[in-house]
């Protein structure tokens, strides 16, 4: 019996020992355990001193305003492509670029919390450096939208194009439904967002399993540049486009009124953007079309041209150009772009060309700075 009760009792002292151990080799008995702090909600706004519809790029002077704030924050950050951080607990910064001509600058904001924490964005920003005289390249605006009014869209420059002309469904086998509601296309910070969601979604008989929106532009042309400054939506199945079609199209149809796709993306091929024409010579899967990969193109802003004359349209990313439609003959069959467009913003979910949704797809949003026509 005092066998048992000795092996009983080193048992417990053992037991004790490493209990004792355990606990000095991590923290001090009765020190509370350091929170992390996460900060949330980011929000800012850059302008650019002097910029208006007819002078975007600014007044010459190159100062960039900037503001940022987000809850559990102590201090930001702001910099300016490669050069150093600059921090200030105010959020507010006040930047001048020196360097003459139009530069686009990359400007990462940060937020950071007393534990360390950061959450950033990131924008690309052009500012004009120069006598305010020679700001001729930047004349001939004759259309835009800056979108710097919060809350709706301009019902004076849009439409929210929402019924679907196939049996309650849209062409390509899309699985949206796009709507008028405030939800799937907003303006706030200087931007306009047009969000897909999935949700579901009954309008016109057919309910469907997402829902965004197809924005039309009240203005008509014909010939011009179209400068579109955007942010792609990323994820598996969504299909953004930036577009134009014919304004005849409810009188002679589709091929025959003309589309010119600016801007198409697939998010089952992050980065990969194209460029089209679709004529009654070529439409659906045409041959008319150029690819370009930009591998940040779901994370930075880049501007998307279409620039139209009466001989040719050409294609640019950032000012460069990847790609001219500009047939041999021109009839009503390959050139049916004698006649005003309109211009489109939207972004359709799965299809035919958008392609599989990820199951764990939410939500995702295409950013536009602004949309600019010029003679």
């Amino acid at each position: 019996m005092k066998h048992i009760k000795m092996h009983m009792l080193l048992s417990l002292k053992l037991v004790l020992v490493v209990l004792l151990s355990a606990c000095s080799n991590d923290t001090t008995l009765g020190e509370p355990a350091i929170l992390e702090v996460v900060p949330t909600n980011l929000l800012w706004s850059i302008k650019v001193v002097g910029s208006d519809t007819n002078r975007p790029n600014g007044d010459g002077s190159g100062i960039i305003r900037s503001t940022a704030s987000a809850k559990n924050a102590v201090r930001y950050g702001f910099k300016f492509d490669d050069e150093s951080e600059i921090e200030n607990t105010t959020g507010e910064l006040e930047y001048t670029v020196t360097t003459n001509g139009v530069n686009d600058y990359n400007l990462r904001i940060s937020a950071y919390s007393s534990t360390g924490n950061v959450i950033s964005i990131s924008e690309m920003v052009p500012v004009y450096v120069g006598d305010v005289d020679e700001l001729a390249p930047q004349s001939g605006l004759i259309w835009s939208d800056e979108f710097n009014e919060d809350g709706a869209l301009s019902a004076d420059n849009w439409f929210s194009e929402t019924v679907p002309p196939v049996n309650g469904g849209w062409y390509n086998a899309e699985q949206q439904h796009y709507t008028d509601r405030i939800d799937n296309a907003f303006i706030s910070n200087g931007t306009l967002k047009i969000v897909a969601k999935k949700e579901l979604y009954t309008a016109f008989n057919s309910t469907k399993s997402y829902t965004s929106a197809r924005l039309n532009s009240k203005f008509e042309f014909t010939y011009g540049r179209i400068e579109v400054r955007a942010k792609l939506p990323a994820g598996r199945g969504t299909w953004p486009a930036i577009w134009t079609l014919g304004s005849n199209i409810t009188s002679v149809n589709w091929p025959a009124c003309g589309e010119i796709d600016i801007m198409e993306h697939v998010g089952n091929n992050v980065g990969k953007v194209s460029s089209a024409i679709h004529t009654p010579s070529s439409n659906g899967n045409t041959v008319n079309v150029e690819f370009l990969n930009i591998e940040n193109a779901t994370i930075d802003f880049h501007v998307y041209t279409a620039d139209w004359t009466a001989d040719k349209i050409d294609f640019y990313v950032d000012d460069v150009l990847f790609y001219t439609y500009n047939p041999v003959i021109k009839n009503s069959s390959t050139w049916p772009f004698n006649a005003d467009q309109f211009i489109l913003l939207n972004i359709a979910m799965g299809g035919t060309l958008g392609g599989s949704i990820d199951s764990n797809f939410v939500e995702s949003t295409m950013e536009i700075d602004y949309v600019r026509v010029y003679e």
